[in-house]
């Protein structure tokens, strides 16, 4: 089992220093970050602790998921992998834009309208 956990919900005024410090009561913790909006500074809301152990992190889910912080029910679970290749699918790759790939719809003998229905 992974040790990275997911912490969704949060409130804004959670900083890496207060997540660190809730969850070292399950174990010892490795890392513990807060998402941060490049632009404004401000958190995103949601952030990722790194146990030390499998055991802690268990132990952190099964005791902090749903808990109320500052009015807000957390959200505690295992963190996912990024999809790459869901990511690298999402955009058209360089030169091959196309709007559809029809190739009885688009520009070209069709007049004013453009393509052929």
């Amino acid at each position: 089992m992974s040790s990275k956990i997911y912490v969704g919900n949060l409130p804004y005024s959670v900083t890496d220093d207060t997540l660190r410090s809730n969850f070292s009561e399950f174990g010892d913790v490795a890392s513990a970050k807060v998402m941060m909006d490049r632009d404004t500074g401000t958190s995103k809301g949601f952030g990722f602790v790194e146990m030390k152990s499998a055991e802690g992190a268990e132990a952190a889910i099964a005791g902090l998921h749903g808990v109320s912080v500052q009015g807000r029910s957390i959200v505690v679970s295992l963190a996912r992998p990024r999809d790459a290749e869901k990511r690298a699918d999402a955009r058209p790759q360089q030169g091959e834009f196309r709007a559809t790939k029809r190739s009885d719809v688009g520009y070209g003998s069709g007049g004013f309208g453009g393509g052929r229905y």
